[in-house]
């Protein structure tokens, strides 16, 4: 679709939908509707498609030495497998060429508009009535209608930076602005926080600053990258048991292979296995117990180049990276439309508004395992559901009327811990079992 045809507001747009986004699940998105035979048109920021993993886009939040902390084969779509080279924990550049792969294979980029970035997304009035979409392309601005939007923009663009007490002199970023250990190169730095990112770049300070230490608000439990050789994550599954039984089960097999982090300092968890989610990494307990690294309590407050901490003690630094996350981020859509509740939009599935059938957020959903196939099964269902209610499916119109009832979100009966990044936190087989569950009764209904 040519941008002039994009321009104008005819039939050619009024029975497609706009697809916000070429990362993963946009690019999953792409694929499943194509599938259906549903029209679409995609938009993507970058020139471009893989999303945050082409560290050169304008979003990317990658580093140089960022590598995928789940296995490629728990990862990678089903359909279209990693090639057999790729390491089983690629790097952000193999990423970046499998979702450019990807797109090739499925004939997607011809479907995208690229720098094209989405200013406003608005409803032209109730449910089925269509979307009016602005968006910007080289500074000329652009509009047309949708007969709906597909929100796949992603998850982690928007940093989380918390709002330090007192003042501080040195440098001061969010971990989103690194791209590179030698940002750290003579500087004494601070890491503030202890998820997944934050312990992979404290590995690169700590080989390539002056000293590194590590501020953490409360304990996380560590999995190794391998067990008896293989990738961890590939290791679990073949028996299904009941959660108690598997806490106590992979608790016994951590204490195994990691011990008990405690001892170098890091704080004991205040919460059960799988209540949140797990640190995978192999080297942040190895440079721990070398004394690579020092433990800190949370961040109290700052003065200059010190930092106070919480439990009294105090340090000098010349850098400090917050890994503190990031913020679901729908800048071009009200609020209110997403029927936002807390730190996220409350919907069906994580994907599906509850009233109305032309507006889809897709990619909204985390677990531990879930991985990019997790992710295709929910575009799958959404692409079915649409195609269902065009064709007249019951089981469509029995789901249409299944989410509009009132739900709850797909935890599994865990109780996640109160924190924004678990707002969205599902129970992987709880979650694909419902979605696979919806995606086999639209097929049979179709």
């Amino acid at each position: 679709m040519a941008e002039d045809d994009l321009n104008a507001t005819g039939p050619q747009t009024k029975d497609s939908y706009a697809l916000i986004g070429a990362g993963p699940m946009g690019l999953a998105m792409a694929k499943t509707l194509k599938e259906q035979g549903i029209a679409f048109h995609g938009f993507e920021l970058h020139k471009d498609v893989g999303g945050l993993w082409d560290i050169d886009a304008p979003l990317s939040t990658m580093y140089d030495t960022a590598h995928l902390i789940s296995s490629k084969t728990m990862t990678e779509f089903a359909d279209y497998p990693m090639a057999e080279e790729v390491a089983e924990y690629p790097s952000h550049r193999d990423l970046r060429d499998y979702f450019r792969s990807f797109a090739q294979h499925f004939g997607i980029y011809e479907d995208y508009t690229f720098g094209a970035r989405v200013t406003g997304a608005e409803p032209l009035g109730r449910s089925g009535e269509g979307w009016r979409v602005t968006w910007e392309v080289g500074g000329q601005e652009y509009s047309a209608e949708f007969a709906g939007v597909l929100i796949a923009n992603g998850t982690l663009s928007e940093p989380n930076m918390p709002d330090f007490k007192g003042n501080f002199d040195g440098e001061l970023i969010h971990s989103s602005a690194y791209r590179n250990p030698t940002q750290f190169a003579g500087k004494r730095v601070l890491i503030v926080g202890a998820g997944n990112s934050g312990c992979d770049i404290a590995v690169d300070a700590i080989h390539h600053g002056k000293s590194c230490e590590l501020s953490m608000r409360r304990g996380y439990y560590f999995v190794p990258k391998y067990v008896f050789g293989k990738p961890a994550d590939t290791m679990g599954g073949m028996i299904k048991l009941p959660m108690w039984l598997k806490r106590k089960v992979d608790g016994a097999i951590l204490k195994w292979f990691v011990g008990d982090p405690q001892k170098y300092g890091f704080p004991k968890p205040d919460y059960e296995l799988y209540e949140s989610h797990p640190i995978v990494n192999s080297l942040i307990l190895f440079h721990a117990g070398h004394g690579d690294i020092k433990i800190r309590a949370d961040v109290d407050r700052m003065d200059g180049k010190t930092v106070h901490f919480k439990d009294g003690t105090q340090g000098e630094y010349d850098m400090i990276l917050a890994a503190t996350g990031y913020k679901l981020h729908y800048p071009f859509i009200d609020h209110a439309l997403l029927n936002w509740r807390g730190s996220a939009p409350h919907l069906y599935l994580n994907a599906m508004h509850p009233e109305r059938d032309d507006l889809f957020v897709l990619g909204m959903v985390e677990a531990s395992g879930l991985g990019w196939q997790g992710r295709h099964e929910q575009a799958e269902m959404i692409a079915r559901y649409i195609a269902g209610l065009r064709n007249g499916s019951a089981e469509a119109k029995a789901l249409q009327q299944k989410k509009a009832q009132g739900f709850a979100r797909a935890t599994g009966g865990m109780n996640y811990i109160d924190l924004p990044r678990m707002a969205y936190y599902v129970d992987k087989a709880t979650y694909r079992g419902a979605v696979n569950t919806h995606i086999k009764a639209l097929k049979e209904s179709a």
